[in-house]
């Protein structure tokens, strides 16, 4: 365990919860193999989180708005340029504190948001990965878009919606199979330069990780594989629902927001199985007053159980007398559990769920990809010449 000892990996999510989660589970089972990890988290997160990060050290670094996060910006462009200057100046502080404390940094893992971290790390000669939330199949059109090989988003919104798209490595798309940003002229516009940005300097990384699983999109992960150092380490999940081999990994741990799981749990532990839909569009989605009441109304008369993840700021979006409504059924999308294809759906939800486990399981396709990591990653000591 000597040279596993000497090794210590930084880890550096983007500071939204969706990102923090995989990377801190990836995190976890680096400790497990006995090397050292550090989570390196915004000031403001760090005053937001709640829970403890277990055997996992956590550092401080900046995106420039300490007091407040996103919301304190002006906008989306503010934010994003603002973390790239100030992100990777106090990330450049924290791998020199590493150093001096006697733990230098031995490779930076980093969220594929923030491609800048790759330029830090490799400024002082230390090998750094691309961590990449999404799956491959979104990785892949964002990637083909950037490299000129898709037209320009106003030409699909503008297209015959049966028009054939064809992506190397995907099936036969159409224009509104494509992320929104293809298809809404103006959609998000900064986020959709960020994500197009994951692959500025995306080839001079080291490795490239993507939180999925081989078997769920082959074709798709082979395709991006043969030219790149890509490597499927997903789902990146607590143990408890996949291999179980890291003792006490029953959750995440870490939370932005501050968590009110009995509640949930209680609520869900009344319901019959399978029987509850799960609602949630992450930390950074923003829905307009007519998505949240389309949403709100499909969810209410589909008269089935359900429950909805919004956050408090877009809570006050929901329709009016929306909650007083539903509170009957509680917490209530009926193709899913009663449609036509439900038998179907539930049956893949299965195979999917299996094969998952598969992956992450000893010897599986996630498993391999992770332990050829960390044999990469550890030095192999010189044996003694013993004369």
């Amino acid at each position: 365990m000597e040279n596993e000892a000497r090794t210590h990996v930084l880890i550096v999510p983007y500071p939204g919860q969706g990102h923090i989660n995989p990377m801190h589970q990836f995190a976890k089972r680096i400790v497990s193999k006995g090397i050292k990890a550090t989570l390196v988290v915004t000031k403001f997160i760090s005053k937001s989180m709640h829970g403890e990060p277990g055997k996992i050290g956590v550092e401080i670094f900046s995106d420039g708005y300490d007091d407040g996060g996103f919301s304190a910006a002006e906008n989306v462009d503010a934010y994003l340029s603002r973390f790239t200057t100030v992100g990777s100046e106090t990330l450049t502080e924290v791998i020199k504190k590493q150093e001096s404390s006697g733990y230098p940094v031995s490779c930076v893992i980093y969220d594929s948001f923030m491609p800048w971290a790759l330029d830090v790390a490799h400024g002082f000669g230390i090998q750094a990965g691309a961590f990449f939330t999404q799956s491959c199949t979104v990785n892949n059109i964002f990637y083909q878009f950037h490299e000129g090989l898709l037209d320009a988003p106003e030409s699909y919104a503008a297209a015959d919606p049966t028009l054939p798209i064809s992506i190397p490595g995907l099936p036969t798309f159409r224009p509104k199979d494509l992320p929104s940003f293809f298809y809404i002229p103006g959609y998000y516009g900064a986020y959709f330069k960020m994500l197009l940005n994951q692959y500025s300097n995306l080839k001079e990384a080291d490795w490239i990780f993507v939180n999925t699983y081989k078997e769920l999109e082959v074709e798709v992960v082979e395709y991006m594989a043969k030219d790149s150092p890509l490597r499927t380490i997903g789902p990146t999940l607590p143990s408890m629902y996949l291999d179980k081999r890291i003792p006490d990994d029953t959750d995440y741990k870490l939370n932005i927001y501050k968590p009110d799981s009995n509640l949930c749990m209680n609520w869900l532990n009344e319901k019959p199985n399978n029987s509850v839909v799960f609602v949630s569009f992450g930390s950074l989605a923003e829905l307009g007053a007519e998505q949240m009441k389309e949403l709100a109304y499909g969810l209410k008369q589909s008269n089935c159980y359900f429950l909805w993840v919004v956050r408090a700021p877009i809570e006050d979006k929901l329709p009016s007398k929306f909650k007083e409504e539903v509170s009957e059924k509680e917490h209530c999308i009926k193709q899913v559990l009663e449609g036509e294809r439900s038998v179907e759906i539930r049956k893949n939800a299965i195979k999917w769920r299996n094969l998952a486990k598969e992956a992450s399981d000893e010897g599986g396709s996630s498993d391999k990809n992770f332990n050829e990591f960390i044999s990469k990653l550890t030095p192999t000591p010189t044996p003694e010449l013993v004369i």
